[in-house]
């Protein structure tokens, strides 16, 4: 579904008990939504300082680095699936709720891919061009929303994707040689930033196409 009336992503881990009790707990502790937001931007740099930490150490060390990155950023994702729940199940959302929805996020967004940039066998200038397409998918649903499209969640390249692939390159590179790789010399790192920057690049243009159908269809005065 490319939209939500609700401005919130549809995910169908929203409706795991897991996730409805840990909300729910951390509501009954008064934890705060804009405070676990900010624990989401702390797990990111960190996943993003993890992947970074794998071009200056090798053997375990280095693999203990790329599962660290992997795991930063599933906790990431964790953190801002719960500041939702616990905003509106919990009904603790506040005036400023929807900047820390978004900021944190490409706060966040910008670690990761700079950090796998600098990771071992990656390419800085890839890095930076992956943070930037992820800012320049998640502008386009915010302008598709100032218009009155609503939050158009359109991939193939949306946040959870581009998280699942940063993931997966990232418990890949723990578990094959560090020299492993791909299609005959791309290494992991610079093939997961090359899915994620075409891949985003796609996305961009599907909610541009989007929005832009949503306003020729919109009767104007």
């Amino acid at each position: 579904m490319p939209t939500d009336s609700t401005g919130r992503r549809p995910l169908k881990s929203r409706e795991l008990p897991l996730f409805k009790n840990l909300a729910a707990a951390l509501a009954r502790v008064g934890a705060t939504p804009n405070a676990i937001s900010f624990a989401s931007i702390v797990f990111g740099c960190g996943a993003g300082a993890a992947l970074a930490a794998t071009a200056h150490g090798g053997g375990w060390a280095q693999r203990a680095c790329w599962l660290a990155g992997a795991a930063g950023i599933q906790l990431r994702l964790v953190a801002n699936l719960l500041d939702g729940m616990v905003a509106v199940e919990g009904g603790k959302g506040g005036p400023t709720g929807d900047l820390w929805n978004e900021a944190p996020d490409r706060v966040s967004d910008a670690a990761i891919f700079i950090g796998a940039g600098y990771a071992a066998g990656s390419s800085p200038v890839l890095g930076f061009a992956a943070a930037l397409v992820a800012v320049g998918v998640a502008y386009v649903r915010a302008l598709g929303a100032s218009v009155g499209a609503g939050q158009c969640f359109l991939g193939p390249q949306a946040k959870p994707q581009r998280m699942a692939v940063m993931t997966g390159f990232g418990l890949c590179s723990a578990a094959l040689p560090a020299s492993c790789t791909v299609f005959g010399r791309l290494t992991l790192p610079v093939l997961a930033l090359w899915i994620v920057i075409g891949g985003g690049v796609i996305t961009a243009w599907r909610r541009l196409s989007f929005v832009a159908i949503f306003l020729r269809r919109k009767p104007h005065p």
